[in-house]
């Protein structure tokens, strides 16, 4: 991935992989991290930890939202996707709603598929009005899907979000 994505998004990158191969391996987020010879961006590696350590409280939230689906029906990657930007979502109030989504978006955008996309889009925009609600940040659209950030005519999301919480 280019440099033009910035860190953050480059350590979900690598926080979405080290997630899909612990649930290949029938492995912990932890082990993977611990097999590693050198350990990732702090951010990876915060957002790994945090979907293992938290990984309960993750699948109650997003089986609770999933309508007619089973999270062991969900495709692996998805699965990450969605633990990831739940996380994030419940954990890291610091990572603005708009881009906790848009990210999740992107990532099932490139390496899942355009219903992929949409399905994690919608899932992560209904648990961010629960859990985050419009008067503390943008309000969510739970009904926009496969919105691509990069075609966007308006700033991205998220950059609008962090102006008006630091106004």
């Amino acid at each position: 991935m280019s440099d033009a994505g910035g860190p953050r998004r480059q350590a979900r990158e690598r926080a979405l992989s080290l997630l899909y191969e612990a649930e290949s391996k029938g492995s912990t987020p932890a082990a993977v991290l611990a097999a590693l010879p050198v350990e990732p961006d702090a951010y990876a590696v915060d957002v790994v930890r945090g979907v293992g350590d938290h990984m309960a409280e993750l699948d109650t939230w997003i089986s609770d939202y999933a309508k007619d689906w089973t999270i062991d029906r969900m495709p692996a990657l998805d699965r990450a996707l969605l633990r990831m930007g739940v996380f994030e979502l419940l954990h890291r109030p610091d990572v603005p709603t708009g881009a906790v989504i848009s990210e999740a978006v992107e990532l099932a955008q490139r390496f899942s598929t355009d219903e992929s996309s949409r399905f994690v889009n919608g899932m992560l925009a209904r648990i961010a009005e629960t859990v985050r609600p419009a008067s503390d940040a943008e309000p969510v659209d739970a009904e926009a899907v496969g919105a691509d950030p990069a075609e966007d005519d308006q700033p991205p999301a998220g950059e609008v979000v962090e102006e008006r919480l630091h106004q």
